[in-house]
């Protein structure tokens, strides 16, 4: 990859970051504690200091920008709460101050040496790293309802045709994943270490949604009582939902297990319509843009309401790239381009507010649309590490969620697009629902 690509690369992810910054009032960085996001400042200091430890201490020998902080900027030695001890941490001038001080010996260390594929590598791990934390500034600004991100329009800018019903996808033997060998330091082949390596899978046919879940389909189960439906819900989806009356009840607004009319976090009934919150506003309720912010447990109640179910990871990955044995490998649904705004809804630019049919020159090889950018899409596959996994340069990028969470694919609205491909993971809790979640389903094979 050429030097000026990453250092494009780099530019752009500092400004995105400071601009989700710098757009906040000194107030909004006081906000109280929440237990699903991390405060804005310690996202910016954390990032610089994974470029430290990363490129600088790992290549160089160098020693940190403050020592004393260092402890403070690591996730795995500050405890969440502690976070957002405005006191524990510098200002918002002094913490700029180091971030673009980080951002510029990287762009001078990029510049003025060779580079090395192990440099490229690292490089790109370092800036991808930050990519994933500008998603997590912008869910923290819809969690904690400030103002929108300065870059968030309500342009359409790919409109499409409407589409409905599945795409039928022919049984075969699959490629899943990308190498795990050497070729994880070219181009082409980046990937993480959860996308790693390369596998053949042999699938019967399935029939998968041409289009994610709409906010029109959604509302047609809330609306037919589908959170008061005992047998619509798993046990762990009746936990989740017992949890969520059980915090209402504490703050009087619930009666008990399944009485109590319940829809979407950031959905209301207001003025004879329903409403959703899009960061500090509420907005009428788009019908035909994809659900977002639901829970694998409320994707899974749907299904069961509809007759519909889940794919799993590897039937999204397929429905989404088509890789067979002996063909080129496509990393995106349209090829081995990176996503442009006519493909695919991404960057937090118009957050998943325009139609499920939208962006018709994203489609994948069977028709699906919107497999990338929109909505995270939950699948019914637990996040396990695949055959011949190897811990990569950061031995927690993967390993802490193995088990216990549920795969996502395909990045969502706030995902930057340099970030994704058709392989990447993502890996959520089954409860977490601050994150730009949607789904789209399978049909239920015949009987």
């Amino acid at each position: 990859m050429d030097k000026a690509i990453i250092l494009a690369d780099l530019e752009r992810t500092r400004q995105r970051t400071r601009a989700l910054i710098t757009s906040l009032p000194e107030a909004a960085l006081d906000v109280p504690y929440h237990p699903g996001v991390n405060p804005p400042l310690w996202e910016m200091g954390h990032a610089a200091f994974f470029y430290e430890v990363f490129v600088f201490n790992l290549l160089d020998g160098t020693p940190s920008y403050n020592p004393a902080m260092d402890d403070l900027w690591d996730s795995f030695h500050v405890d969440h709460r502690d976070r957002w001890c405005r006191d524990l941490f510098p200002g918002r001038e002094e913490t700029l101050a180091y971030f673009d001080t980080i951002y510029d010996r990287m762009a001078d260390r990029i510049r003025s040496r060779p580079m090395t594929d192990r440099d490229q590598y690292l490089y790109r791990y370092a800036i991808y790293h930050q990519n994933m934390h500008i998603e997590s500034l912008i869910w923290c600004r819809q969690t904690v309802g400030y103002p929108a991100p300065p870059d968030v329009n309500s342009e359409r800018p790919a409109p499409g045709e409407r589409i409905d019903g599945d795409a039928v996808i022919p049984a075969g033997r699959w490629l899943i994943g990308i190498p795990g060998d050497s070729a994880a330091f070219a181009d082409t082949d980046f990937g993480f270490d959860n996308e790693k390596p390369r596998f053949e899978v042999e699938l019967p046919a399935f029939a998968i949604s041409r289009v994610p879940v709409s906010n029109r389909e959604f509302q047609a189960f809330v609306e037919d009582g589908g959170y008061r439906r005992p047998e619509l819900w798993s046990f762990g989806g009746r936990k989740w939902l017992q949890t969520e009356i059980d915090v209402a009840l504490v703050h009087g607004c619930a009666g008990p297990l399944m009485s109590e009319p319940k829809h979407p976090l950031y959905w209301r009934w207001h003025d004879e319509q329903w409403q959703e919150r899009l960061f500090d506003r509420w907005q009428a309720l788009n019908p035909d843009a994809p659900v977002t912010h639901i829970t694998y447990w409320e994707a899974e109640a749907w299904c069961h309401w509809a007759g519909r179910r889940l794919p799993t990871e590897h039937e999204w990955e397929v429905a989404a790239l088509g890789n067979q044995p002996g063909e080129t490998f496509r990393r995106r649904p349209w090829g081995n381009e990176p996503p442009t705004p006519a493909q695919a809804d991404m960057d937090g630019r118009t957050m998943a507010q325009h139609p499920v049919w939208d962006y018709p020159e994203g489609d994948s090889p069977f028709g699906c649309r919107q497999m990338i950018g929109g909505v995270w899409e939950w699948t019914s596959s637990q996040f396990f590490p695949y055959d011949g996994f190897r811990i990569d340069m950061y031995p927690f990028m993967s390993t802490l969620q193995f088990g216990d969470h549920k795969v996502t694919r395909g990045g969502s609205c706030a995902t930057s697009s340099n970030l994704i491909r058709g392989t990447y993971r993502q890996a959520y809790l089954p409860l977490r629902n601050d994150v730009y979640t949607g789904f789209r389903t399978c049909a239920l094979p015949a009987t």
